[in-house]
């Protein structure tokens, strides 16, 4: 049966941005869910110091609780080779940092989608990037995963890989044991596309999952398509919200899952309007993943 994680989306200015909110007060938070991990961010301030890295993991698994997923955000689409050897040397601590926290996947993106760059030329700087740091991860015994991302919270530009075509393209140029997919259905609206088409593409490829939900605030999704991939940061029209309450067809996406076999990690990447919108997204999987995943 796959196993439920969470992440912070509610406290990343706090955790990231301004320090009002410590590390190890987000664990006591989190880990009074019905959860079994804690998925984590590269980001957050205090893991610059990795002397924190040991203390954190076992805060985590003094509740019993273990942290499989490294959330990260490397750019690899970038002309000049010099950035890209700084992203891929970023990309290589992140694993090491993966691997102290004790665990098993660590995301990849393929970076900005810079205007100058054709699909072919993009596609290929992110996967010699990822090639680059795959047999570091084998050792580490790290699985990278890569997002169907929409857009890092800082970067200009949106995901080069956003669209479903590009995003297989990179995905089918890639052939190693350490390498899969992390699908995420709410970002496939954001390109304009069908998540439930774009998991039939990567499902035998998908190895964990990010949960969430995406409402309209305003507008319609056609509105959403034309504006997309202006300011930075994430579209105005969209919020993230409760799970089972927002566009996502879940009873769809778990039986693909279940047919491919999918018994991994789904990490909840939601509850930003706080800890009860969590719980309750938490309590919606917990309900939902036993009728497609049975135990007896």
């Amino acid at each position: 049966m796959p196993k439920i994680a969470v992440f912070p989306k509610a406290f990343m200015q706090q955790l990231c941005k301004d320090g009002t909110m410590k590390v190890s007060e987000w664990i006591e938070l989190a880990c009074k869910l019905d959860i079994e991990g804690l998925e984590w961010y590269a980001g957050f301030l205090e893991m610059s110091d990795e002397k924190n890295w040991l203390p954190f993991r076992k805060q985590v698994e003094d509740h019993g609780k273990t942290i499989p997923m490294m959330c990260c955000s490397p750019d690899f689409t970038h002309p000049d080779k010099a950035f890209r050897d700084i992203e891929v040397a970023k990309q290589k601590k992140w694993i090491d940092m993966t691997q102290t926290l004790g665990g098993n996947y660590c995301r990849v993106l393929s970076g900005q989608r810079r205007p100058e760059l054709s699909i072919n030329e993009g596609v290929k700087l992110a996967a010699d990037c990822i090639y680059e740091c795959l047999p570091y991860a084998e050792e580490r015994n790290i699985t990278l995963i890569l997002e169907n991302h929409y857009k890092d919270d800082f970067w200009t530009y949106p995901e080069f890989a956003q669209q479903m075509d590009v995003f297989c393209q990179l995905v089918d140029s890639i052939d190693h044991p350490f390498f899969g997919v992390n699908y995420d259905p709410s970002n496939t609206y954001l390109a304009g596309e069908d998540p439930i088409e774009l998991l039939k593409r990567v499902s035998h490829r998908v190895v964990t999952m990010h949960a969430s939900d995406r409402y309209l605030k305003e507008g319609t999704l056609e509105d959403l398509r034309k504006e997309e991939g202006g300011a930075a940061g994430y579209a105005k029209r969209l919020s993230h919200g409760e799970i089972g309450k927002g566009l996502n067809d879940y009873d769809a996406i778990f039986t693909e899952l279940k047919r491919v076999g999918f018994d991994s990690w789904i990490s909840i990447e939601d509850g930003v309007d706080g800890m009860d919108q969590l719980e309750r997204s938490v309590a919606f999987l917990r309900k939902k993943i036993p009728t497609y995943w049975p135990t007896n």
